[in-house]
Formats: C-alpha cells, sequence, structure tokens
C-alpha cells in the first residue's frame, strides 16, 4: 500500500476514570443466619480459583454471568424473553457497584443488633480486591461489622485488618488429596493461615465434613489449636444442593454421603478449642 493511502491508527479511548467500581455479584442474602454470627447480610461474589468436588455454590465458580435452567419448573410459556415467571430460568450474576450493595444492606441493618452485621462469600470474595476493600470501607464508615468467608487462596494484609471476623476452611489435611478434590493444593493455605494469625483478626475455622473423603479431621483439629486468634472451629455437614444447581448450569457433581447424626457427634470432639 502506497504510504499517502495508509490508514491512521485510531488511538483507543482512554478508560472512564469517574466510572464507579464495580463487582460481580452472585447473590445478596438477606438477615442470613448460617454466614457468621448473628443476623447477616451476606453477599456472594462470583468467581472462584477453587472446584471443590462437593461445592454447594457451583454458579459462583465461574467470573461470567451464568443462566441457570430448572426444566422441571418450566411450563412453556414462551415468554422467556420478558422474563422466567416460574424460576426456571435464572440468571446468576450482576454487575453492581458499591452503593447497590449498600442500598440493600442499609435495609437490614436494624437486625443486625449487637452481633450481626455483613459478611462477604462467594465463590471467593478475594478474587475481586479492589471491589471488597472499598465495600468493607463502606460498611466500617456506616459502622457496620464485616467479615469474609474465603478459602484463604489468597491473602491480603490490608484487607483483613480491615475485618471484624474471618471465616476460612481447611478442607482436607493432605495437601495431594487436597489438590484432586479442590483443583490446588493447600501448602500456600497453611501458610496464609500463619501469617493472619499474626494480625490480631479473630479466625474461625471451618471444615465441611464430607464422609467419603479421608480429610484427616484430627490433624486439622491439631493444627487450629496452634492459631492464637482461632476462636471458633467448625464443622460442617455436607449436603448435596450444589448438585441440582450444577445439573441448572449443565454440569455434573458428584453426590457425596451425607453424614450420619452419630458421624458427627463423634466428629464434635474435635471442634472443642
Amino acid at each position: 500500500m502506497p504510504s499517502d493511502m495508509r490508514v491512521p491508527i485510531q488511538n483507543a479511548a482512554p478508560p472512564d476514570q469517574t466510572a464507579p467500581l464495580r463487582g460481580r455479584i452472585a447473590d445478596v442474602r438477606r438477615c442470613s443466619v448460617d454466614d457468621g454470627p448473628g443476623i447477616r447480610t451476606a453477599v456472594f461474589f462470583k468467581g472462584c480459583p477453587l472446584h471443590c468436588a462437593w461445592c454447594h455454590n457451583p454458579e459462583c465458580i465461574r467470573p461470567e454471568r451464568e443462566e441457570l435452567f430448572y426444566p422441571e419448573k418450566c411450563i412453556g410459556c414462551g415468554k422467556c424473553a420478558f422474563g422466567c415467571y416460574t424460576g426456571a430460568r435464572q440468571t446468576c450474576g450482576e454487575d453492581m457497584t458499591v452503593e447497590d450493595v449498600m442500598s440493600i444492606i442499609r435495609e437490614d441493618a436494624v437486625y443486625y443488633g449487637q452481633t450481626g452485621g455483613v459478611t462477604f462469600s462467594g465463590g471467593e470474595c478475594m478474587m475481586q480486591q479492589a471491589f471488597l476493600s472499598a465495600l468493607i470501607d463502606a460498611c466500617r464508615k456506616e459502622g457496620y461489622r464485616t467479615a469474609v468467608e474465603t478459602s484463604l487462596i489468597r491473602y491480603d494484609e490490608e484487607i483483613f485488618r480491615k475485618l471484624d471476623l474471618v471465616m476460612a476452611d481447611i478442607k482436607i489435611w493432605d495437601s495431594a488429596l487436597h489438590e484432586t478434590y479442590t483443583g490446588v493444593p493447600n501448602r500456600q493455605i497453611l501458610a496464609h493461615f500463619g501469617a493472619l494469625d499474626t494480625l490480631g483478626v479473630p479466625i474461625w475455622v471451618r471444615t465441611p465434613v464430607i464422609p467419603d473423603i479421608p480429610q484427616d479431621i484430627p490433624r486439622i483439629a491439631a493444627f487450629v489449636k496452634t492459631l492464637t486468634n482461632a476462636k471458633k472451629y467448625e464443622l460442617l455437614p455436607y449436603h448435596p444442593l450444589g448438585v441440582s444447581k450444577a445439573a441448572a448450569l449443565g454440569r455434573e457433581q458428584k453426590r457425596f454421603r451425607i453424614p450420619t447424626a452419630e458421624e458427627m457427634e463423634n466428629l464434635r470432639k474435635y471442634a472443642d478449642i
């Protein structure tokens, strides 16, 4: 091409520095009693680097927006384009600003009392660190207690220092077995527990109890007892909620055996720290 006929390269428009920060949120569960102390607003972030074989929130693993389809709820009305009236089709993943999330949190704040607050969960909330940090700052500014539920695969001292509570999992003691069932080894996770313990932030350690997997809960419990700031060790019985949600996403998830009441009772001695 002759030089005088070259098409000039157009410079890309600079990013809009005034645009509000957004995060991708899978769900906001209001008045939750399962995501930390007291009554809480639980904000579930989309995206997780782990792929736990028993995951009860498989819709939170991939960072992109996804659609869940439950054929048993479909009545064949043909009005999908206008929204699903029966809940057969559900979209997971909404881009929200800090103010979008805070507007929901404020509606729940009257129920927090002396122990409740806001819990950031997932997925893995630490995958969206800038948005998470901004939300924690907004909550602190308005006087709301904050906590995270995390795999502790990622570590950010600045974020953790701002929290009132960190809830983190040790799923399986053996690192190779941990990688088999979650997709990542646990050596870095255990190292992050050690680093977190130096910050003085209260820690709740959690283990989902999967009877089909040799998790070595006695070894996990012994490790938890070495953490100065571990205030609680919770054993959470597996439930198969994720199986139906994975199917709605067009994926398959193994159904594990639910632990019996006797099995959970026998393990409770390890939860006493």
